[in-house]
């Protein structure tokens, strides 16, 4: 009976398809992660047990080097325990899980990919494997269409607070379903409160840590295409976009952070760690001090003035002394991955690492001598991070840094702006610019300990999130000639939070680009109606990871081929293209700009959207798709207004409204 059982099932993943074979393996690596593989995931669970890295050298591109490297580790009783917090800015907890991203890089097929996941997962800290199973699936070419669950439902801690982790443990301790309503942090007392759904969103949270995954600041594999600009221009544009959010409640924008003047915001994150205690709380004006082991704040000073010595003269120096200039083309991706910084840093030690220790800095603020040893702060967590206005406050900070080299740029000329083939004659929106809070739901099964001889019961927290109601562009333009075109399109501030008119030179770096995309123009009038939903800045919601599980289980069982989702998980949540505006219209200015298709460095953009979210997280594996600096126009200086009054140019006053229901 027993083999027939057996045979039944291998026959049954002979027939199934193979994305749902993989599908299924990663769900369930991911599912509970900080207790056993379940029994009944028997080739998981036999892998765990028994499947040696040493005896299946052949299996790895690197013959078993990295598993061996990993393996010595772990024997010599090296790694983070398990049940410990995993912090990717600790430098040797981040060793430990590039470890096994090595190993499961160098798989050569998915069997082995599985097998090195399985055995792993039960000889490493919890956190880290989830961290490099993440970032190995993002990267490997063998599971490029497996769809990663949202992180807010494998690691739910990271992304819910206290109040609501107790009551899903009083449900499962009574077996009581329960939904329970998560409220932001904080109170109406504290001005931030106006915008903590924003830094607080679950999906932008998890844009952020993801977009950490696509491009992390170690990375050591192959070469990713202007990644250090990648990096200004992603939080640039997340500057931008909070900045849109206060101007909406009728607050100032952000200022930045000084190391010399008080940090003027508290935070209080209400957030508990799965274990090790609570997330600590920084009080209101509290005075930068060094952090032991870390950094002291002259150090902090003293990197921020060698960015600014290398921008006044035009180049860095490398570590051999050579001078590589920062010039037009390249010079913001060099300061991007200077400022991080990443493995690209052509002299990581004369430049150092100010935005990355800038986060441990923050993060330490509470505790920064270890004389209470908390644990570590919101700051020292991708996940995390964006909860803490300050986290906007710093990367205001790094951001006018790459402002003050921009603005060495000469401004663009009428010639580097105008496009004589296309002239917009109208431009408008189907539909009002409208939006709206909605509740969301997401499961917290993976929140709660428990064994297989405990049945699971619907636990799920829903919170109030931002939307927006359906709309499109429509803009009409007279083409000379049969040509494909670059089309972007932004949303810039009009007015400050005082009602004072903005020059285009003092909005430019609050602009929000809205949209990207390529399209062939016909000779005579044409009529572009672009929906909002397509937009190339954005994903839209990731699925949930019970109905990934169900859907490959089912795949699995009646050897169905898997539908495919979206597997980009880089990406702003769709929902959120629009900031919030308000009751009366939050005035802004609709920007359109339509350039040569010689913009684009693919063929087939027309046709191709390349997993869509390429406006802030460019294409998996291949090179940024517009050849342009990420931000033209409006990432230079503008003198004059004038220069921007070309035929291929064109704005519009357009009104954000905020309904509450």
């Amino acid at each position: 009976m027993k083999l027939l059982l057996v045979l039944s099932v291998l026959v049954g993943l002979a027939a199934a398809d193979d994305l749902a074979v993989q599908q299924q393996a990663v769900n369930r690596l991911l599912l509970k992660v900080t207790e056993p593989i379940r029994s009944y995931f028997t080739d998981l669970r036999q892998a765990a047990d028994s499947w040696d890295p040493r005896e299946h050298k052949s299996s790895y591109t690197d013959e078993g080097a990295a598993a061996e490297t990993l393996l010595k580790e772990i024997e010599s009783h090296r790694v983070l325990e398990q049940k410990k917090i995993f912090s990717l800015f600790n430098t040797r907890q981040r060793e430990e899980a590039i470890m096994l991203v090595h190993v499961l890089l160098n798989s050569k097929d998915f069997e082995t990919f599985k097998n090195s996941a399985a055995y792993f997962r039960e000889r490493v800290n919890e956190g880290e494997f989830v961290y490099a199973l993440y970032v190995a699936v993002t990267h490997s070419e063998l599971t490029s269409d497996i769809v990663l669950p949202p992180l807010y439902e494998v690691t739910p801690h990271l992304f819910t607070n206290s109040e609501i982790i107790n009551k899903a443990y009083g449900a499962k301790m009574t077996q009581t379903p329960g939904k329970f309503k998560m409220s932001f942090t904080g109170s109406q007392q504290n001005p931030e409160q106006r915008v903590a759904y924003f830094g607080e969103d679950v999906g932008m949270n998890s844009h952020h840590v993801h977009w950490h995954m696509d491009f992390p600041f170690w990375w050591d594999g192959h070469k990713i295409d202007r990644k250090g600009e990648l990096f200004f221009w992603a939080h640039h544009q997340l500057t931008a976009r909070f900045d849109a959010e206060r101007l909406s409640n009728h607050m100032p924008m952000v200022d930045e952070l000084y190391w010399d003047r008080p940090i003027y915001e508290g935070f209080a994150p209400h957030t508990t760690y799965r274990y090790g205690g609570e997330f600590p709380s920084r009080p209101d004006n509290k005075i930068f001090e060094d952090v032991d082991g870390i950094a002291r704040i002259r150090d902090m000073k003293i990197l921020e003035s060698r960015i600014h010595d290398a921008i006044d003269h035009g180049y860095i120096e490398d570590a051999q002394g050579n001078h590589i200039a920062l010039d037009e083309e390249h010079g913001i991706d060099i300061l991007g991955n200077i400022i991080e910084s990443s493995t690209y840093s052509p002299n990581p030690q004369y430049y150092g690492s100010l935005h990355n220790v800038a986060h441990i800095m923050l993060g330490r603020q509470a505790d920064p001598h270890g004389k209470f040893n908390l644990p570590p702060g919101v700051m020292e967590h991708f996940e995390t991070a964006t909860r803490d206005p300050s986290f906007f406050r710093l990367h205001k900070y790094m951001n006018n840094i790459f402002k003050d080299y921009k603005n060495t740029l000469a401004p663009y000329t009428a010639e580097d702006l105008g496009y004589a083939n296309a002239q917009i004659t109208d431009l408008s929106i189907d539909g009002e610019l409208s939006t709206f809070f909605e509740d969301y739901e997401f499961n917290l099964i993976n929140a709660i300990d428990d064994t297989e001889s405990i049945d699971d019961v619907d636990i799920t927290t829903y919170v109030s999130r931002l939307n927006h109601k359906d709309f499109s562009y429509n803009i009409g333009v007279t083409a000379n000639a049969d040509e494909v075109a670059t089309v972007r399109i932004f949303l810039c501030p009009k007015l400050d939070s005082n009602g004072i008119e903005y020059t285009l030179d003092e909005a430019r770096w609050g602009c929000i680009q809205v949209d990207k995309f390529w399209t062939s123009l016909s000779a005579g009038k044409n009529t572009i109606t672009r929906k909002a939903s397509e937009s190339s800045v954005t994903i839209p919601d990731r699925t949930h990871f019970q109905t990934l599980i169900d859907e490959a289980d089912e795949a699995v069982k009646s050897g169905s081929a898997l539908e495919k989702h979206n597997a980009r998980a880089c990406g702003l949540p769709q929902r959120l293209l629009l900031p919030k505006g308000n009751e009366e219209g939050l005035e802004v200015e609709l920007f359109v700009s339509i350039t040569s298709g010689d913009d684009a460095v693919h063929s087939d953009l027309v046709s191709n959207d390349h997993g869509g979210s390429y406006g802030y997280c460019g294409i998996k594996g291949q090179e940024y798709p517009d050849k342009r600096a990420m931000g033209y126009p409006f990432d230079r200086r503008v003198p004059d207004d004038r220069t921007f009054r070309q035929p291929n140019i064109k704005w519009e006053t357009v009104k954000i409204f905020h309904h509450d229901h």
